[in-house]
């Protein structure tokens, strides 16, 4: 996506920090606005706004001490990561991806607000999409190594990430970060399409590239991320699901079983 001028405000996506995390407890775990669930003790995640502006975050996670299975909820995101001395790149999820974790895992990442991750790794979100890859798979294998040297001997790994993002020089698409604020704020696809002056099918095609899947799936993942944001807040789920778009606590009931694997009622509130 690279078209200008098209009638959507092209400010930079207000998604809070939308994210993807584990915990050890076998919980699903998403995080959002620094909200996260899951019993996850004091010190375990932390984030922080990236230097790099446009809604990137810096985070670190560190596993539980035992061993236990993850669920990562889809947001739209893609994260370049640095786990067990590998350079590894998060593709966008459709759908919940189950992982497990040992005690003394532990990951730093750089996540990239939706849309704007395929301008830094230089590869269409849809190829991405659902996967987890090692960098080396998208970039030269002697350039991985540099920076894998880098990076694990830097004091500050969130930092280095920071540092191999911002040497590529990538300008993200504004159209892109437009299309993910509009349907985040509730937009229907056919109405965003119309402001950016496209059609449905060429949103759908510039979408794929930008985000890894058509605006329709973007939609249901923000809404899904803005339903447990106000649902952590402590709303009751009717309340939950008029504020994040829904038609009622049925439909908001269905999209979480199938986006998130589980009801929303089984999903672990924040602690702390």
């Amino acid at each position: 996506m690279s078209r200008t001028g098209n009638g959507i405000a092209t400010g930079g996506i207000a998604t809070g920090g939308t994210g993807r995390r584990f915990t050890g407890t076998g919980q699903p775990v998403s995080v959002r606005g620094g909200l996260y669930a899951g019993r996850v003790e004091p010190g375990d995640y932390t984030q922080r706004p990236s230097a790099l502006g446009g809604g990137t975050v810096v985070w670190a996670r560190a596993a539980a001490d035992q061993p236990g299975s993850a669920l990562v909820l889809p947001d739209g995101c893609m994260d370049l990561i640095w786990h067990d001395g590998l350079l590894l790149v998060a593709g966008p999820d459709s759908r919940a991806q189950a992982g497990a974790e040992r005690p003394g895992d532990r990951w730093t990442g750089l996540r990239f607000a939706p849309g704007t991750g395929p301008a830094v790794l230089g590869v269409p979100a849809h190829e991405l999409r659902d996967q987890r890859v090692p960098l080396d798979a998208l970039w030269p294998g002697a350039r991985v190594r540099r920076l894998t040297e880098y990076v694990a001997g830097a004091a500050d790994r969130g930092a280095a990430l920071e540092a191999v993002a911002a040497s590529v020089g990538a300008v993200p698409d504004p159209l892109a970060r437009a299309v993910a604020a509009a349907l985040d704020a509730g937009r229907t696809v056919a109405d965003v399409a119309r402001a950016a002056h496209l059609s449905p099918r060429q949103l759908h095609r510039r979408s794929l590239d930008a985000f890894g899947y058509g605006p329709k799936t973007l939609a249901r993942v923000l809404r899904l991320q803005r339903a447990l944001a106000s649902a952590y807040a402590g709303r009751a789920l009717a309340d939950v699901a008029v504020h994040a778009g829904y038609a009622d606590q049925a439909h908001l009931s269905r999209e979480v079983r199938a986006l998130a694997g589980v009801p929303l009622t089984r999903l672990p509130r924040p602690t702390g």
